[in-house]
């Protein structure tokens, strides 16, 4: 009886130090700060512990500007960067998404493949595959959005892509990383590494652009653009992965 009894415990030990984050509220009403044009070009931001993915377009005046935000229904691990396969963390970091990187077809519902690992990602011999944004609200390092907030995601990034945005920017942060929230998580391992996204964050507030992003000596660099440096060329700057 006794080791009956113990199994079901370990596998509950196991379960509960996998932590998923889900959104407060996946029923609330979706924000939309101004129309969006399907095509349009578009820039994503996320941000994990506001649970907040935020879509911009790009208007007439070359500005991106916040078109809607899709609360997000789950991701896994908490704060910090994805660095090891089977940590079941969701990245952070700086990722770019080409059409080959769209699933229509996933075994959850549809999907986005971040790219995970990237430049830097690789430099510093982080691990995982098949880090998504996708649907069915489920997730093991991906960011998970209901079916309906995804179909609308999908449609953007597809269309743009096919009216001929060559890649599609999205930026993932642990936070707003603004002077107050910095100041709130400077205990934290990671910030030293969040210390190097906070310039790109930065940079899309005060420019309405996101920031050109380079990966020197195994560091994120905001508008950096070193001679003879492979980085030069936006396709050699970040490694793709396969779809789910």
């Amino acid at each position: 009886m006794k080791k009956t009894a113990a199994f079901p415990a370990i596998i509950l030990l196991l379960f509960s130090s996998f932590t998923p984050v889900y959104a407060q509220d996946t029923l609330v009403q979706l924000k939309q700060n101004s129309p969006v044009q399907t095509g349009s070009p578009i820039f994503i931001q996320i941000f994990k512990e506001e649970r907040i993915l935020e879509l911009y377009t790009k208007n007439g005046h070359g500005s991106y500007q916040l078109s809607k935000s899709y609360p997000i229904c789950n991701y896994s691990g908490g704060l910090g960067p994805k660095t090891t396969e089977g940590d079941l963390k969701s990245p952070e970091g700086f990722y770019r998404v080409k059409n080959h990187q769209l699933n229509p077809n996933s075994r959850y519902y549809r999907s986005i493949n971040l790219g995970f690992p990237n430049e830097y990602d690789k430099f510093r011999g982080y691990s995982g595959n098949y880090l998504m944004i996708h649907g069915e609200c489920k997730s093991v390092g991906c960011y998970a959005m209901t079916n309906g907030y995804m179909d609308e995601i999908y449609d953007y990034v597809e269309s743009a892509l096919l009216r001929g945005q060559y890649e599609i920017n999205i930026s993932i942060y642990p936070f707003k990383m603004t002077p107050q929230n910095m100041l709130r998580h400077r205990s934290s391992s990671h910030y030293m590494f969040w210390l190097q996204l906070q310039p790109a964050y930065d940079y899309f507030v005060k420019n309405h652009q996101p920031a050109t992003i380079s990966v020197i000596n195994g560091q994120y660099v905001v508008n950096a653009t070193p001679d003879k440096s492979p980085l030069l060329q936006p396709q050699s700057q970040y490694a793709f992965t396969k779809m789910k």
